[in-house]
């Protein structure tokens, strides 16, 4: 595993802190760096204003969008017999629509591995503090590789 770039280690610390409940502290010693330098890329990247900013987790967003298409088919099926088809405006949003919901559905990121390992940590923490531990070695060395 090479050693990441400041940016590579800024990006993660921005992802730790926009996704978890961490301390600058706790993200600093997981990314590798100071809690100095993580206030300051908290602060100059606007970070809190961000993390206040996301209120929907990807599962929602899907759940939006299927929503739209829902709405847009029932506006179809209530139009008289004969008329119930998409006017190409509908025709195309619904197009957009499958393509978001498409890549959404199949895109993992680094934000979604970082949530799901977490999770996974504070699962197995109650029961194991010791195998928590090192799968939290292990999760971060993955991160690392990945960025």
């Amino acid at each position: 595993m090479a050693d990441l770039t400041n940016a590579q280690k800024k990006e993660w610390a921005k992802t730790l802190y926009l996704r978890e409940n961490l301390t600058q502290q706790e993200i600093a010693d997981r990314v590798g760096c100071s809690r100095v330098t993580v206030s300051n890329w908290v602060r100059a990247g606007k970070w809190e204003e961000q993390k206040v900013g996301i209120t929907l987790t990807r599962q929602e967003q899907v759940g939006n969008l299927y929503r739209q298409v829902a709405e847009i088919n029932r506006t179809i099926a209530g139009r008289p017999e004969g008329e119930r088809f998409a006017t190409s405006k509908e025709a195309d949003i619904l197009g957009k629509l499958a393509a978001a919901i498409s890549k959404m559905e199949q895109e993992t990121g680094i934000a979604d591995i970082i949530t799901v390992l977490t999770g996974l940590i504070e699962w197995l923490r109650p029961y194991d503090i010791e195998r928590a531990k090192e799968l939290t070695r292990i999760a971060d060395a993955y991160i690392k590789d990945k960025l």
